[in-house]
């Protein structure tokens, strides 16, 4: 469902004019009810769970700096896997993330970040033709490939699955 960008909440719009700013082609979607999950969002955009592209942050704890790993939605993340590239991690609350990205958890966007963000893609998301990631609200995104993804943030791609065994 596409809003008109006068109901578009400000750190949506922010999104949506850099994104614009960046010759994208997508608008900013808002989704009747909240995207705070993958789960939420697909069941809302009525595409599969591995075609959300969440964003988790982390607390390097070296330098305390931000952390995000934008993920399939059908992944857990290794902090094991994330902090053997970027160094020990710890828990980022809502407020630190708040400070050093810009945007509340449940919206937090992977482009348009308020300070330096160290950032990797989890690399199943590439396998995908289409992801959609948070647009800076609990109830946005925006729709983009993989490719573009990380030609947007720059970030490395990276093996940050956390792989379980099947029960046997």
């Amino acid at each position: 469902m596409l809003i008109p960008k006068t109901i578009i909440p400000d750190s949506a719009r922010r999104v949506a004019d850099l994104l614009a700013a960046m010759g994208h082609d997508k608008l900013v979607v808002m989704l009747p009810a909240s995207g705070k999950t993958s789960a939420e969002a697909a069941a809302g955009l009525g595409c599969s769970v591995a075609e959300i592209a969440k964003s988790i942050v982390f607390r390097r704890l070296s330098d305390d700096a931000a952390v995000m790993v934008v993920a399939s939605g059908s992944n857990r993340v290794d902090e094991a896997k994330v902090a053997a590239i970027v160094g020990a991690l710890g828990k980022a609350d809502a407020r630190f993330v708040k400070e050093r990205i810009g945007y509340a958890i449940g919206g937090v966007c992977p482009i348009g970040h308020v300070g330096k963000t160290i950032m990797l893609i989890d690399q199943d998301l590439l396998a995908l033709d289409n992801v959609w990631a948070a647009a800076g609200h609990p109830h946005a995104v925006f729709n983009l490939t993989p490719q573009q993804l990380v030609a947007m943030t720059a970030a490395p791609v990276a093996d940050v699955a956390l792989v379980t065994l099947p029960n046997l």
